[in-house]
C-alpha cells in the first residue's frame, strides 16, 4: 500500500472516537480521514472509498449492529477492510464478528501501540485477533464437540436478554420447535437443565454477554 493507511472511526461515542483519534494521529503512517456515530453511517462511509481500514464497534444506540455493518461492508467489492473495536469479548460477539467478516478483533483496553500494529495487520490484508480473542477461538477449535453453534449462541443470547421461545422463534426467523431444539442441545452441551442455569452457565464462560 502506497501512503498513508486511511482509517474510518466508527462508534457511537465521541469521547471514544476523540481518544482513538488521539492516538492514531501520532502514527505517522496513518491517516483518519472520518467518523461515523452510527452502524449505518459508517457502512455509507465505506461505501464511498474514503477509507482503507475501519474500526468498528459492536454496539451501537440504536439501529443497525457492528457485526450487520461489518457485513455489509465488507460484502461490497474492494471493500476496506474491517477491525472490530469492542469492550465485548463473549463467543457469540466474537463469532458473529468473524462471520461478518471481519479483518481483526481488538478489545478496547488494548494498549496503543498493540492497536496500531492490528491497524497495519489488517491493512496488509491478514488477521489481527487480540491474544485473548485468539485464545478462545483456539478453544472452541479443541473442542467442537462441546462448543455452541453461532445460531446456539443466538438463541441462548436472547434467552439471557429475558425473551420467550416465541419471541425468539420471531426474531430469529425459525420455527419455535427448532428454537426448542436448540435449546435442548444448549443444555446437553453446557449439562443443565433449565434456561436460568444454561444463562449462569453461559455467561460464567464469556460465551454470552452478561
Amino acid at each position: 500500500m502506497t501512503g498513508p493507511v486511511r482509517l474510518l472511526l466508527a462508534d457511537d461515542h465521541p469521547v471514544v472516537r476523540a481518544g482513538l483519534r488521539a492516538v492514531l494521529d501520532t502514527e505517522p503512517d496513518f491517516q483518519v480521514v472520518a467518523e461515523a456515530a452510527t452502524a449505518e453511517r459508517a457502512v455509507a462511509l465505506a461505501a464511498t472509498g474514503v477509507c482503507d481500514v475501519v474500526l468498528m464497534d459492536l454496539q451501537f444506540g440504536s439501529g443497525m449492529h457492528g457485526a450487520e455493518a461489518t457485513a455489509a461492508i465488507t460484502a461490497a467489492p474492494d471493500a476496506p477492510r474491517v477491525l472490530i473495536l469492542t469492550t465485548y469479548d463473549s463467543d457469540a460477539d466474537i463469532l458473529a464478528a468473524v462471520e461478518a467478516g471481519a479483518g481483526g478483533y481488538l478489545l478496547k483496553d488494548a494498549p496503543p501501540e498493540e492497536l496500531a500494529a492490528a491497524v497495519r495487520t489488517a491493512a496488509a490484508g491478514r488477521s489481527a485477533l487480540a491474544p485473548a480473542v485468539a485464545h478462545r477461538l483456539m478453544d472452541r477449535m479443541r473442542t467442537p464437540a462441546q462448543a455452541l453453534t453461532r445460531r446456539e449462541l443466538e438463541v441462548l443470547q436472547l434467552v439471557g436478554e429475558g425473551l420467550s421461545n416465541q419471541q425468539i422463534s420471531k426474531r430469529l426467523f425459525l420455527s419455535q420447535a427448532t428454537v426448542k431444539s436448540h435449546l435442548v442441545h444448549i443444555y446437553a452441551k453446557l449439562g443443565v437443565d433449565s434456561r436460568t442455569s444454561a444463562v449462569a452457565a453461559a455467561a460464567a464462560r464469556r460465551l454470552i454477554r452478561r
